[in-house]
């Protein structure tokens, strides 16, 4: 299988991303992750088409609380190696991928903390594995069992997407949706692992993962997710931003409504979909006070 390595100097000196990287091997594919601190295990999955760069402001006061906080890049993001055939990239394999990552590392009393596509793969994961997780953090994100109609916002993005593919503008994107613009060395650090068209086919895989029906294949799985949350009783904090187009505030009041275990639910001013970047101290202030209740 032919995949993409980003070069190690795509990396020096991005901006308030001074970590050291760290690796696991899966079937001859490099798995990068941050891996800062030690306590217990806080992990930060990323979304579409983010990796874990943007978790930078969120590890240091997390770290500084007493927690060792890992975050990885998905096969096809970030300092992972990217698979060049579209196909490779399966919501499963995504799945599968995080759960080795936590058994391999041996994780165990984990919060994990989930965002856009860390939603559908970090609550599977979570609920698959609960005798590892103790803790839900879920930011700005939805169960997609294909029952309901995507937006018209999602679909545009979709199509935009399947036309540009798969040179995908990466920086541009977060830059859209986040409701304060980045610096561009921010929007460059975003860009930094896609330094050629072939490098950006797990970017273009997730829009075409997303289930748009009940038979979509993940659909199932996802229901199943939902079903496992409204037997959660552990913990879960849950905070969206106030100003994301794609999964409104509702979006996030519904899930502490069906999740036993959930606290109130924490809106966060001034932020877009990615509000790590937007308001990320302010979040990690909220998860920083919901380990220590």
């Amino acid at each position: 299988m032919e995949f993409f390595r980003t070069p190690d100097e795509r990396f020096a000196n991005l901006p308030g991303y001074p970590f050291d990287p760290h690796y696991t091997e899966q079937e001859g594919l490099r798995m990068h992750r941050v891996d800062e601190g030690s306590g217990s295990p806080v992990l930060l999955l990323h979304g579409e088409p983010t990796w874990s760069f943007l978790y930078r402001k969120m590890v240091p006061p997390l770290v500084a609380a007493g927690h060792r906080v890992v975050a990885p890049d998905y096969y096809g993001f970030g300092r992972s190696d990217k698979p060049q055939d579209v196909r490779w990239y399966t919501y499963d394999r995504h799945v599968e991928s995080i759960r080795r990552l936590v058994e391999e590392l041996d994780l165990r009393d984990i919060t994990v903390v989930v965002q856009d596509w860390g939603g559908p793969i970090g609550l599977r994961v979570a609920t698959e594995m609960e005798d590892r997780f103790s803790r839900l953090v879920i930011l700005n994100t939805g169960i997609m069992t294909g029952h309901g109609r995507m937006s018209d916002a999602w679909w545009a993005f979709h199509d935009f997407v399947e036309k540009v593919k798969p040179d995908v503008p990466v920086g541009l994107l977060v830059a859209r949706a986040c409701a304060v613009e980045p610096s561009p060395e921010v929007v460059a650090g975003y860009e930094a692992p896609y330094p050629e068209p072939d490098s950006k086919w797990g970017a273009v895989a997730f829009p075409l993962l997303v289930p748009t029906g009940p038979e979509s294949p993940g659909a199932a799985e996802q229901l199943k997710v939902g079903e496992s949350l409204e037997r959660w009783s552990k913990p879960a904090l849950v905070a969206f931003s106030d100003s994301d187009f794609v999964f409104q505030p509702k979006v996030g009041e519904r899930f502490v409504e069906r999740i036993p275990g959930a606290r109130p639910f924490v809106l966060v001013e001034g932020a877009g979909h990615f509000l790590q970047e937007d308001k990320g101290e302010v979040v990690a202030g909220h998860i920083v006070d919901f380990l220590g209740a």
